[in-house]
């Protein structure tokens, strides 16, 4: 697979994972982000959608710890692009 073939098919998955909170935080994640990652990190984004919505939300939004092997640079670089979203919609509301 080619490296525009692997980032489309990151986005649809990204964009498609049947929990609509999710798909809010990790699709414009990938839309924003994913042509600046690595191929490593590339590998991690793709690892971690693999796991189950419910679970990827919770360590997002921190409710839940994540175990070791998804505590990566990428989930932490989600966690923050989830965060900055949401003081930008906050600050849009004041």
């Amino acid at each position: 697979m080619d490296h525009s073939d692997r980032i489309n098919r990151l986005k649809f998955r990204a964009w498609r994972r049947g929990f609509r909170e999710a798909d809010l935080i990790l699709g414009p994640f990938v839309d924003t982000h994913v042509r600046d990652l690595t191929p490593a990190q590339l590998d991690r984004l793709d690892h971690l959608l693999d796991q189950a919505d419910q679970d990827i939300y919770e360590w997002v939004i921190g409710r839940t710890e994540a175990p070791a092997e998804f505590d990566t640079d990428v989930l932490h670089l989600i966690q923050n692009f989830r965060f900055g979203a949401r003081a930008a919609r906050d600050d849009l509301g004041s």
